[in-house]
């Protein structure tokens, strides 16, 4: 989980290093004075920014959000061996799921059914048999990708009130493209119910409540997805919660072909978009959709994100062409 790579927003934490952009640095909110907190979730840094008058509710309410992380990032590790996900992909079963572990669940199998199985939280085999062979020098055998693909399918995820079980032995989920949204709905859950009515907050994906100064939005450049020191768009926030996907995030080829990505119906990496992000409700929606548009293809995403209510799109082509939903909002001074 390391979307840093993608785009980032600045949080005035030295630990964003040269990577921010957010706008004009226009003098805060009257009255109102910027607090930040930061802290370790998701294999990286995440970072809040707050504007508000009194310093004490500013702090508690940081500490506040940034537990809500944590806790998300505690049950949806893939590495963390005292993780719900760990020990689901483990075992094959998991006993009394934490209510926010179904919540997800529950929303994966939704997007799953809404995308045609584009997304798919069971790509998990495909993912090993990729780092297994780079770590070896090259791309996996065609036999250990059929092996690996022949355990993908969404619909062998079973998620009871009680229980949640992987029907076939072997199987693994993963929840990379979408804890890091639902973190954000939390924490930015927690921020509101301290008063705090303007906010930027990064974990990897990106969520916003009122303004950074004036009437001036919070605003977020997104990476150009071959050239790192450009930028694809300029976007305000308006809301909505941000997330983008790129083929350049972890590659296993230099050529992009290959990467951490994968079209459950190919057991590849998808091969038409470099970049999709997602401007949604939610984080959570922002996040899952911005990995399914890259899977599915321009036209497809297009087409579902103008059925979705408050969701918008921008895709960049691995041949640098950029296509977008009517509405998604985009700076262009």
């Amino acid at each position: 989980m390391h979307r840093r790579t993608l785009l980032s927003a600045s949080l005035g934490l030295a630990s964003l290093g040269g990577l921010a952009y957010w706008g004009s640095r226009a003098s805060a909110l009257p009255e109102l004075t910027a607090h930040t907190g930061g802290g370790r979730a998701f294999g990286t840094t995440v970072s809040i920014r707050v504007l508000h008058e009194d310093p004490r509710t500013a702090q508690a309410a940081i500490a506040e959000a940034l537990r809500h992380i944590r806790q998300v990032d505690a049950l949806m590790s893939l590495h963390q061996p005292h993780s719900q996900v760990y020990q689901l992909n483990a075992t094959g079963q998991l006993a009394n799921p934490d209510p926010h572990l179904r919540q997800v669940l529950d929303y994966a199998r939704q997007l799953a059914s809404q995308t045609g199985g584009a997304f798919d939280v069971t790509v998990q085999p495909l993912w090993l048999a990729f780092s297994q062979a780079q770590a070896q020098g090259a791309l996996p055998a065609p036999a250990a990708m059929a092996q690996a693909k022949a355990l993908v399918n969404w619909q062998d995820v079973r998620v009871e009130a009680d229980q949640v079980r992987l029907t076939q032995p072997g199987m693994a989920i993963t929840l990379n493209g979408l804890a890091q949204g639902y973190a954000v709905d939390l924490a930015l859950a927690a921020l509101r119910a301290h008063g705090i009515t303007h906010a930027l907050l990064d974990t990897g994906e990106f969520g916003a409540i009122g303004h950074k100064s004036g009437d001036q939005p919070w605003v977020l450049g997104i990476k150009n997805p071959r050239q790192a020191d450009t930028l694809a768009a300029r976007v305000p926030l308006d809301g909505r919660q941000l997330a983008t996907s790129g083929d350049y995030e972890t590659v296993f080829s230099p050529d992009f072909r290959h990467h951490h990505i994968f079209d459950p119906a190919t057991g590849d990496s998808p091969t038409t978009l470099a970049s999709a992000t997602v401007l949604a409700p939610t984080g959570l929606m922002a996040d899952g959709l911005s990995t399914a548009f890259l899977v599915m293809g321009a036209d497809k995403a297009l087409a579902l994100a103008a059925a979705l209510p408050q969701v918008d799109a921008l895709l960049v082509g691995k041949d640098g062409s950029r296509r977008k939903t009517a509405y998604f909002p985009e700076l262009t001074a």
